[in-house]
């Protein structure tokens, strides 16, 4: 009759609910009542690791819950290893015991198994030597069968749980994806919904760029500290992401400081995975995740974070045409650089990001010397020509990430990221030496410039203050006798070449 009511209560505890935690505590209680047992655990098995953690107990001592045992290990990890109950009559003189609760005197183990398949162990200690003969045995091991079968549907609703939200978080995720055509609010508007609908510490997106082989930090959202810069540079075939994009396969981590390849650009990273973006064939970038937490990602959520990258990609590419589309606009029919409504837009970008960063910016304003003449003596079609190749020798003599701009006419804007007064003084110079030593077809005489160079802060923090400042500059070229670079008023730096 026992064994009856022992089994009718089990049952009971399966079916009332689907809660995982409530099943393991309800599957203690009646262990512990039935068998009068002072201490009663339900540990877990991490496949990952191959380690025992306890998920729910009754009566052990403060601090022993956070404990981990490989398999093989103690009483548990015997009966995990060997899958069948073990028994320690007197734990005293077990040497494989492990203490839980001071009190046990003896110990008994039983593996929760599904499919022939270890998933944890009933653990039961009594304070009493010899506490559980051969029928009690028998009774908790059925008893087992029983806790497994709760264990597993509660793994089961818990997983189809799981998957129900994700499937909603991803049409969430494509729908509020598809309104975005701004690449840099999609990037942020990605890197925030999955982290929320993922619940990862931290969401960055990594993008190649042009002919260059490397990525940059495009995006990132979340709680963990940054150790390079929104816009940073990462040679795309290293670290776990350089993995994953030479595979074309997600890479799943979840104890990076075991991976001798992994490269942190968070502080607190101990578990990563990296999902390559793919469009239409082309790999553009790889979406990454990371958890503070070792073992925090789940192989079984890996196909929906993939459609997910999937939809993100196809919005990226989307964004990527529009930018295309947009920056027609913004180029200069004549010479091919960029236009004054370019210049108008990136010069307070990058004023913000020097703001931002505390990083340098400057702003050189060129004028061609005595262009009309230049159109008087040998006629409009030459000096498009000459606007031409002027625009060539700034675009080829600049780094890839500055800016130069017809602004009108003869005169030219061009924008210097990340740099510094010596450093803008002497593109300045080398700019206009190389104009002046070029050798413009069917134009006997040399071709000079005067420009112009204004830093922000030290010139001024606004557009029209740093625009006015390096007008100044190239105005006392000008007055000069052309053919100079000079500073703006209020800079000592000053490069100077002999008038024409």
């Amino acid at each position: 009759m026992q064994k009856i009511a022992i089994l009718y209560d089990a049952s009971q505890a399966v079916l009332s609910t689907f809660d995982l935690d409530e099943v393991l505590q309800q599957i203690l209680i009646i262990a512990r009542d039935y068998f009068h047992l002072q201490n009663v655990a339900i540990l877990l098995l991490d496949k990952e690791t191959d380690e025992l953690y306890p998920r729910s107990q009754i009566g052990w001592d403060a601090g022993h819950d956070a404990v981990r045992l490989p398999v093989g290990t103690g009483i548990t990890g015997s009966a995990a290893r060997q899958k069948r109950p073990i028994y320690a009559p007197d734990v005293r003189n077990d040497p494989r015991y492990v203490e839980s609760a001071k009190s046990t005197l003896s110990e008994l183990a039983v593996p929760l198994m599904v499919r022939d398949e270890v998933v944890g162990v009933l653990d039961c200690q009594s304070e009493n030597v010899n506490h559980f003969d051969n029928e009690t045995i028998d009774l908790l091991t059925l008893f087992s069968t029983q806790a497994s079968m709760a264990l597993q549907n509660a793994r089961l609703h818990s997983l189809e749980r799981r998957r129900a939200l994700q499937l909603k978080a991803i049409n969430a995720i494509a729908q509020q994806t598809t309104a975005v055509l701004d690449l840099k609010e999609l990037l942020s508007k990605v890197c925030s919904l999955i982290k929320h609908a993922f619940q990862v510490s931290h969401v960055s997106v990594l993008l190649k760029e042009g002919e260059e082989d490397d990525l940059f930090l495009r995006a990132h959202y979340g709680d963990l500290t940054p150790r390079i810069p929104e816009d940073g540079r990462l040679p795309a075939g290293a670290g776990l992401w350089g993995q994953a994009l030479g595979s074309g396969k997600t890479l799943l981590e979840n104890d990076v400081k075991s991976n001798p390849n992994y490269i942190g650009f968070y502080v607190e990273t101990a578990a990563r995975m990296c999902i390559p973006l793919v469009a239409f064939g082309q790999t553009l970038g790889v979406l990454i995740l990371d958890s503070s937490q070792r073992g925090a990602f789940n192989p079984n959520d890996t196909q929906s974070l993939e459609s997910v990258a999937d939809i993100c990609a196809t919005a990226i590419q989307n964004a990527y045409y529009v930018e295309r589309v947009k920056q027609l606009a913004y180029l200069d029919g004549l010479t091919g650089i960029f236009n004054r409504r370019f210049f108008e837009l990136r010069i307070a970008e990058e004023i913000e990001r020097a703001r931002r960063f505390g990083a340098g910016m400057a702003v050189i304003m060129v004028d061609i010397d005595q262009f009309k003449r230049l159109n008087d003596e040998f006629g409009h079609l030459l000096g498009d020509e000459v606007l031409r190749q002027v625009s060539s020798i700034f675009h080829q003599q600049l780094r890839k990430f500055d800016a130069v701009c017809r602004y009108g006419g003869e005169e030219f804007a061009i924008l210097l990221s990340q740099t510094n007064p010596q450093h803008a003084s002497a593109v300045a110079e080398k700019l206009r030496r190389s104009v002046e030593i070029w050798q413009f077809p069917g134009v006997p005489r040399p071709v000079t410039i005067s420009a112009g160079t204004a830093i922000y802060p030290d010139h001024g923090s606004t557009r029209d203050e740093l625009v006015k400042a390096a007008d100044a500059g190239m105005y006392a070229a000008k007055q000069a006798g052309r053919n100079q670079a000079c500073m703006a008023p209020g800079l000592s730096i000053q490069h100077a070449a002999g008038s024409t």
